[in-house]
């Protein structure tokens, strides 16, 4: 009796858990959504969301925005980088639009044109359900006096 809702538990856990690595030479066309960790060493269109962390590799490339609790970019992204708690730039990044994280941290030698917002009271994290009932995460900003 409770070793099947265990077992259901864990399970749930593993899957947000899980890693999802597009390696070098993959190409995807469309929004990519998960709820655990994601690194990029290919090349994406679309949008990509992570209730955990997204990493892009040197050889990664975005083209559309990245929606993330956090992200280390060490390749290249064409759009805007909405982070709830931290980004990293590494030195190899090369990053053209817009940048709100709680806390930044970029190495010499990364590259970013477009406007930068960090702290806590620029970037709160909401969750909104689509209407085919998947989570999605979207960044929420607010004024500050």
């Amino acid at each position: 009796m409770f070793k099947k809702k265990k077992e259901a538990s864990l399970q749930g856990e593993q899957k947000a858990g899980s890693i999802n690595i597009i390696g070098v030479g993959t190409e995807i066309n469309g929004d990519l959504s998960t709820k655990g960790d994601v690194r990029i060493d290919g090349k994406i269109i679309g949008d990509v969301s992570s209730k955990a962390k997204v990493v892009i590799g040197t050889t990664g490339e975005v083209i559309g925005n990245i929606y993330s609790e956090s992200a280390e970019i060490s390749g290249s992204v064409n759009g805007n980088l909405n982070i709830t708690e931290i980004l990293f730039l590494k030195a190899t990044a090369n990053v053209k639009g817009n940048v709100a994280s709680n806390k930044f941290v970029v190495e010499n030698g990364a590259n970013l044109t477009g406007h930068c917002e960090t702290g806590i009271t620029q970037t709160k994290s909401i969750i909104i359900n689509n209407l085919d009932g998947r989570e999605e995460i979207a960044s929420k900003r607010e004024a500050s006096a």
